[in-house]
């Protein structure tokens, strides 16, 4: 296998929310995060969901990550539904269908670049030979040749982020959702994070979801679904509403 070389059919829908309605209690309230979203997205596709802080966009996010449940309405990866998984089952498709990126990174500190990037890969018990294939295609794919050794406060920014992209793709998962990439980047690093992102996406056929309050990222999006003042659209075509994050 070439670790670098997969890909998916692209087009094919992956990732649906049918319905899906979340609700929060804070004290004697409830408070509705998500009211009744519909959303789909295929193989290879890429899209920005854009909006402020309290919009709801970070709500979705963990929810389409299977992070959290909905209270209503129905997740579906791969055409199967989700909601009412064992929590195992949930880490397994975690593991293995979806990567995950953060805007702090969320790196190991004690651990070198290689060694984050293959955690994902000892979890899932990858042979030791195909781990080292694996890894030294990918972080050439994300230009962290010669930077294998070094530890996150060895690296800049943006060099910590590539890590984070490298150990988010090394499992080969059909969809990888970026919450906020570029916030704690400067505005160059982050262009060129992003324009890595659409790389990827392009090369590998991998659904990609960025969560994002920057207006520039949606520069890069096939598709941009913006939540603004409770409401959640695409373009023009109202969509869902959206009360709080």
């Amino acid at each position: 296998m070439n670790p670098t070389g997969f890909c998916y059919q692209r087009g094919k829908v992956v990732l649906e929310a049918k319905q899906v309605t979340k609700e929060y209690r804070l004290g004697q309230e409830r408070v509705q995060a998500l009211s009744s979203v519909d959303f789909a997205a295929g193989q290879g596709d890429f899209v920005v969901i854009n909006g402020p802080s309290g919009s709801g966009k970070s709500t979705l996010l963990n929810l389409l990550s299977l992070i959290d449940r909905p209270t209503r309405g129905e997740v579906l990866l791969d055409g199967k539904p989700t909601s009412s998984l064992p929590e195992g089952r949930l880490a397994d498709l975690r593991k293995t269908r979806i990567g995950l990126v953060f805007q702090s990174f969320n790196l190991v500190p004690v651990l070198s670049a290689w060694e984050n990037a293959e955690y994902p890969l000892l979890l899932q018990r990858v042979p030791r030979s195909e781990r080292r294939e694996r890894l030294q295609a990918m972080l050439s794919a994300v230009g962290l040749q010669g930077l294998e050794n070094r530890r996150p406060d060895e690296l800049s920014g943006g060099q910590r982020q590539r890590v984070a992209i490298a150990r988010a793709l090394i499992s080969e998962p059909m969809i990888i959702l970026a919450d906020e990439p570029t916030a704690n980047l400067d505005s160059a690093t982050g262009a060129q994070v992003m324009g890595l992102l659409r790389d990827l996406n392009e090369q590998h056929c991998v659904l990609f979801i960025v969560v994002t309050h920057d207006p520039a990222v949606t520069d890069y999006a096939e598709r941009t679904i913006n939540i603004r003042d409770g409401q959640l659209h695409a373009g023009d075509e109202h969509v869902a509403t959206v009360t709080a994050s």
